[in-house]
């Protein structure tokens, strides 16, 4: 299996319910890097597994919609705790929408899975893996 991995990052204020959180129940800021694998059996005609610069673009596109946003303010997000892991899966299952409706170009057609990783710290991360 062939996989390529672009990077970038999202900064988010946001709040969580529940004891099990602490300190972390007031509202706080988060800054995660993160990165979005790319996963293919077998390479494209062009011998790539997806075009680079479509994937940091697309990815920036689905982190543009989350940056500098409180997501307690969000309503979609109203009543989840936006957790590391969860934000890992929106965020997944956005870029999947992108490679469905063309947005990483053709190529991408033949990728098999997304694997998207959230950096919460140098120490701490969490990641979701999708099929496409």
């Amino acid at each position: 299996m062939f996989s390529l991995t672009v990077r970038d990052h999202v900064m988010v204020a946001h709040s969580f319910h529940g004891e099990v959180f602490g300190p972390a129940q007031r509202l706080h800021g988060a800054t995660f890097l993160v990165d979005a694998t790319f996963h293919r059996a077998e390479l494209d005609d062009d011998n790539l597994i997806v075009d680079i610069g479509l994937a940091t673009k697309e990815l920036g596109g689905v982190l543009a919609d989350l940056n500098y946003r409180n997501l307690d303010e969000v309503p979609e997000f109203a009543g989840i705790n936006t957790s590391t892991e969860y934000l890992a899966k929106v965020i997944a299952d956005r870029l999947a929408g992108r490679v469905h409706d063309g947005g990483l170009g053709e190529g991408a057609r033949g990728l098999a899975e997304i694997t998207v990783t959230l950096h919460e710290s140098h120490v701490a991360w969490a990641s979701y893996r999708r099929a496409l």
